[in-house]
């Protein structure tokens, strides 16, 4: 028997959305608070002066997000992702494959690819497959609807960045702003693409007939549009990146109006690139802080279960309760009473001091 001390013990924390890819960065590109397409400039700049996936973030990504407490996770990989890393890890990792193609020119290759990763050959499958057409504005409406058939045809969750920032609201309502300068800075500016009058929920209709649905962010999602995915709760769910919203200063997260509205929220840390590490731990410590209106078991388990939930597993991970799989962490806490417990874990900058995880097998299972 191991006397643990003044702790305490919880579910793994599903952290449902990552970039492991940015792990190796100290701090967020860019200064907070600056205009999210100039920060997306300095991604394709970082991008071009190291083409191609190195072992080395990705591996420091992932050993980071097992020391925070991480036991599932939604990475978003690039087609070139290094598959060997993430059979070697203990975490429970949903591989979601990054589609970018805003010309149809594009397409075939990217679509034979991803019809290889939901359907892989000579794996222990240590690894779950997942599909992220990336976001309206870097996929061709082709693209999107042969990822969402795919998705529902091979019964593989489906991740898409939507209502992430101002910028790409104007872009969708006027094809006009921000966006559509970066557009044809690069060469892939159609205006066809974008007919005025485009909202986030003509790509929620589209959405939801995929297998399961994680739209990426949803920082200013609508009424409707809430309402929407509430009615879909069973097949759609939104994940929030407390941290990384807060560094582009966007307007208030509508989590309260959401979590009123049934809507299935879960956790993540987004990158490095715009977050100070991967601790989803930190996420939550943030929600408490920011929403001191939700109960501290709503916030545990936006960290948790419906962590679970969104990636398409809750039946396994995401709670303590018999017949899932014994994925735990042991979290320190401060020395002092509270009348709710959850205030000693989200009140204090603890750490997690150990973790047990339960490796799923060659089976999949």
């Amino acid at each position: 028997m191991e006397d643990l001390g003044n702790v305490a013990i919880l579910p793994g924390l599903v952290n449902a959305h990552a970039h492991l890819e940015f792990s190796d960065l100290s701090e967020p590109l860019g200064e907070p608070g600056m205009g999210f397409v100039d920060w997306i400039r300095l991604v394709i700049e970082r991008f071009r002066q190291r083409p191609g996936t190195s072992e080395q973030p990705v591996r420091h990504g992932l050993e980071e997000s097992i020391r925070w407490g991480t036991t599932a996770l939604g990475e978003i990989a690039q087609p070139n992702w290094l598959a060997d890393l993430f059979e070697q890890s203990v975490l429970d990792t949903t591989v979601f494959l990054e589609l970018i193609a805003p010309t149809p020119q594009r397409m075939a290759p990217l679509l034979e690819l991803a019809l290889r990763h939901v359907r892989p050959v000579g794996t222990s499958r240590h690894w779950r497959p997942g599909l992220s057409p990336h976001a309206p504005y870097s996929v061709h409406p082709q693209l999107l609807d042969a990822a969402v058939s795919l998705s529902a045809a091979e019964r593989v969750p489906l991740a898409f960045h939507l209502a992430e920032s101002r910028e790409e609201l104007e872009l969708l309502r006027s094809g006009s702003g921000p966006f559509r300068g970066l557009l044809e800075e690069l060469g892939t500016c159609d205006p066809e693409l974008f007919p005025p009058g485009r909202r986030p929920l003509d790509y929620l209709k589209q959405l939801a007939a995929a297998h399961r649905t994680l739209i990426i962010h949803g920082n200013y999602l609508d009424g409707e549009e809430i309402a929407f995915l509430a009615g879909h709760a069973e097949r759609m769910s939104v994940v929030y990146c407390p941290r990384t919203h807060d560094y582009f200063r966007h307007d208030a997260y509508p989590l309260e109006k959401m979590l009123a509205a049934g809507v299935v929220v879960a956790l993540g840390t987004d990158s490095r690139a715009s977050s100070p590490d991967l601790s989803l731990l930190g996420e939550m410590r943030r929600v408490a802080r920011q929403f001191p209106s939700i109960a501290g078991d709503v916030i545990l388990r936006l960290g948790t279960l419906h962590g679970a939930l969104a990636l398409g597993h809750g039946s396994e991970v995401g709670s303590l309760e018999p017949g899932k799989r014994a994925d735990l962490i042991v979290v320190a806490l401060p020395e002092r009473d509270a009348a709710d417990p959850h205030e000693l874990l989200f009140d204090s900058d603890k750490p997690v001091i150990k973790n047990y995880i339960s490796r799923r097998g060659a089976d999949g299972g």
